[in-house]
This record gives C-alpha cells, structure tokens and sequence, in this order.
C-alpha cells in the first residue's frame, strides 16, 4: 500500500486532523494484540471517513467487516442523533475487542455488533441505509454489492476499502490471484453500474464510493 513516500505520507497525516483519544488508544492496541493490524482504517484513512459521514449526515449506516471496530467508530461520528450504525463480522474472537472501544464511545447506544456471516445476516435486517461500507472478503464485493443495493436509498453511498489491492489491480488479470481478479471484476462492475456515479479514491489502499442515482 506503499504509493507515495513515507515522508510524503508523514507529511500528509500531519496536516490531518488528529485521531481522537480513543481511537489512538485503539490503533496501538491492535497493532500490539492483533494478527494483521495493517487492516485497520488508521489515521488518515479514519479521518476521511469520519469526514465523509459528517457530511453525508446519515441516519442508517451498515459496515460489513468489524475488524476491531476502528472504521465504525470513525463513520459513526457523522451519525445524526437517532441515527444507528449496524457492523457485521464473522470473526467472533475480535468481537469483545471491538465491543469494549464501542462501550468507551460516545455512540455505545448507537453501534450494533453483529457477529456471523453477512450474506445471512445482511437479508434479515430491514433498514434503508445512507452509507454502506464494505471492507471484508475480497472475493464477496460484488455479492455484497448486489446484495445491499436495494437496500440503500437513492442519494445514499456505497464504500468499498482496499480496492486497489496494493496495486495489483493494474496486472494481468489472467497472472494474478483471486482476490485481485474479484476486486478488478468489482471495480469494472461498479464503474458499468449506470444506478450510481462513482469515484475510485486512492486513499491509502483505495476507496470506491458510488452515490446512488436510481434503482
């Protein structure tokens, strides 16, 4: 995930916004704790998504991959007062991890943690969502993009993490693994969709946001 400098992303993160106080304590202590930290949000990629929900303003808010719950706090920032925000995982091992950082927030009463496989899950919630993150197996994104859709209210969003996949997504597809051949798949999928407009931001290991303009 290394596109620029570590000096210029040194640069970049000290003109951005400091992490809250318990989302520092977060970020260290799964990089301490747990297996894989790279997949955490972080810093700069936590402040876009905070940004981004302040300005959508949103009500409803469907995270599909918890992880240890970094990115939910950070969307959950911009929730409007009544608003709820529900994250899914199948990794029940994390799921106090994230559960004791959402207990310390200010949105304790507005996260809800769901623990399982989130193409069970996902059919028995009746919401309408104004954001949709998704961040969890790469091989899933178009399901869970198909799956959501009409679930997300025209003028709403979907974000989907890691889709330039450390920029593998630019190789030959026929040479590169599976994970990136779905992302690519996911990518061309959403950029035909002619129900959104969407923008591939290269943030950190690239975000596709996609506003939806009709069913």
């Amino acid at each position: 995930m290394e596109f620029i400098s570590a000096e210029l992303d040194q640069y970049v993160c000290k003109h951005t916004e400091n992490e809250p106080k318990l989302l520092n304590q977060l970020n260290r202590k799964t990089h301490v704790e747990v297996l894989k930290p790279r997949m955490l949000s972080g810093h700069f990629q936590g402040r876009a998504l905070s940004l981004f929900s302040h300005m959508i303003k949103p009500k409803r808010i469907l995270e599909i991959g918890t992880y240890t719950g970094y990115s939910a706090l950070c969307l959950a920032e911009g929730l409007l007062p009544e608003g709820k925000l529900y994250t899914i995982d199948v990794n029940e091992e994390l799921e106090d991890f994230a559960n004791d950082f959402f207990d310390k927030s200010p949105y304790k009463n507005q996260i809800i943690q769901l623990i399982g496989d989130a193409k069970e899950i996902i059919p028995t919630i009746e919401e309408e969502f104004d954001i949709v993150f998704i961040d969890a197996d790469k091989k899933s994104y178009s399901d869970y993009y198909d799956m959501i859709f009409h679930k997300i209210k025209v003028g709403g969003y979907i974000m989907a993490d890691n889709v330039l996949w450390s920029g593998k997504v630019i190789e030959d597809y026929e040479r590169t693994d599976r994970d990136t051949q779905k992302l690519i798949e996911f990518n061309t999928k959403v950029q035909n969709d002619e129900r959104v407009e969407n923008v591939l931001f290269p943030i950190r290991d690239g975000i596709m946001i996609a506003r939806k303009v009709c069913d």
